[in-house]
């Protein structure tokens, strides 16, 4: 399907509605996923004032995980059925006021109702807006264009880092999670600037959601492989990045013997490298199309993941670290992109965030087994079976006949 705003664009100039979709959802996904880190950086803090054992803290992650599905799950149907717009504030307030309230929390109990709710904001707000991108902008661009707010999640990471180093040792875990509330203001700007798209206003009237997901997603063998084989990908893409970007300076300290210092150097590598992968993978994507963009990342990812037992000082690691980010996670926006061409307006929102939140959920626990291997087995056998990942999500997008189908590549 192809909207009319977007038809009209299929050029470098970008009209005020693109620009403001493109802005607002950039700046949703980077404080969404600052919120979200603020956890990471208030781990150690909250353990010790709150005396939680391991695996109580550990909890925490997985409950946030769920949260998303159930909220990615809930607010793509939402989204689907009522508008990308203003379910898109809903889903901004949700984990906003969420983590917000976690400044108030003393016990273990609030804590995870409160991350609960915050996954299923953060959880619904991805595939509303990569719908929101995909009908506004020209098919050829929504590669790139999921990709620019791919990185806006990057950004997010930057400032939470930022926050929590300021905040923290100053006023303590308490205050940075006050912090959270500030992207209601966001929604401000939304509600004020952005109205749905004629695409997703002619598209709404045809039938009833529930029945358009089944539809469109399992009503046949062919199209339930493709879910499945989406959700495969997505899986092996978060499983990629917690995996190893979690584990990778630990790895190096202890199997190659560095003292890795300057975490926050580290950081802002990694970010870098991953940034300049997202936009490098869209223009690929737009103009080789996603068989031969997935085929690159996915066979580089593969076998870049072993470069890092060639670190033998931080330099060299943060140089490594920067290029497997640049690979391993420079895919992410492409998914969105895939997804919202291979499902119809009907059920785009619904489509993403189910995909993509199901990878979340399920890929999220790679970092516990790459714990059990680093346990029992040497590093080569922790980077093959990463490595093996990526070949299994590129026999998969092969196998894919949606691909094949797509023509991505400009005029």
């Amino acid at each position: 399907m192809e909207n009319t705003n977007a038809a009209l664009t299929h050029s470098h100039t970008f009209t005020k509605n693109q620009k403001w979709v493109i802005a607002s959802t950039s700046s949703g996904f980077a404080l969404e996923n600052m919120d979200v880190l603020f956890l990471s950086f208030a781990m150690s803090s909250m353990i010790g004032q709150l005396h939680l054992s391991g695996g109580a803290a550990g909890l925490i992650g997985s409950i946030t995980n769920l949260g998303m599905l159930f909220g990615g799950i809930m607010f793509g149907l939402i989204g689907d059925r009522f508008g990308r717009v203003k379910t898109f504030t809903y889903t901004i307030f949700i984990f906003a006021f969420a983590t917000a309230m976690m400044a108030f929390a003393n016990n273990i109990t609030l804590i995870y109702i409160l991350r609960f709710l915050a996954g299923i904001g953060a959880g619904g707000e991805y595939g509303v807006g990569i719908s929101m991108i995909a009908e506004s902008f020209h098919k050829n661009q929504i590669g790139k264009m999921t990709s620019v707010a791919a990185i806006g999640g990057q950004i997010g990471a930057i400032l939470a880092a930022i926050t929590a180093a300021i905040v923290i040792p100053h006023l303590g875990w308490h205050a940075l999670f006050l912090v959270g509330i500030v992207p209601v203001v966001l929604t401000y700007f939304v509600r004020r600037h952005l109205t749905e798209t004629e695409e997703f206003v002619a598209a709404k009237k045809k039938e009833s959601t529930t029945s358009a997901v089944f539809k469109y997603m399992f009503s046949s063998p062919k199209l339930a492989y493709q879910s499945f084989a989406l959700m495969i990908m997505t899986t092996v893409q978060i499983a990629g990045y917690f995996g190893l970007m979690n584990w990778l300076p630990i790895i190096v300290q202890k199997q190659l013997g560095l003292n890795v210092s300057g975490s926050s150097l580290w950081m802002i590598s990694t970010i870098i490298g991953m940034s300049l992968g997202m936009i490098t993978f869209g223009s690929i994507l737009d103009y080789f199309g996603p068989r031969r963009a997935f085929g690159i990342f996915l066979i580089a990812s593969a076998a870049m993941v072993f470069t890092i037992t060639l670190a033998h000082n931080t330099i060299s690691l943060l140089i490594i670290g920067a290029i497997v980010g640049f690979f391993s996670n420079g895919m992410f926006g492409g998914y969105g992109a895939v997804i919202s061409r291979l499902y119809p307006t009907e059920i785009r929102s619904t489509a993403n965030n189910v995909i993509v939140n199901i990878g979340r959920a399920v890929g999220g626990f790679s970092s516990v087994v790459i714990g059990i291997l680093m346990d029992n087995y040497s590093l080569t056998v922790v980077m093959g079976f990463l490595s093996i990942l990526y070949v299994i999500s590129f026999i998969t997008m092969i196998t894919l006949p949606g691909l094949k189908k797509m023509s991505l590549k400009r005029a």
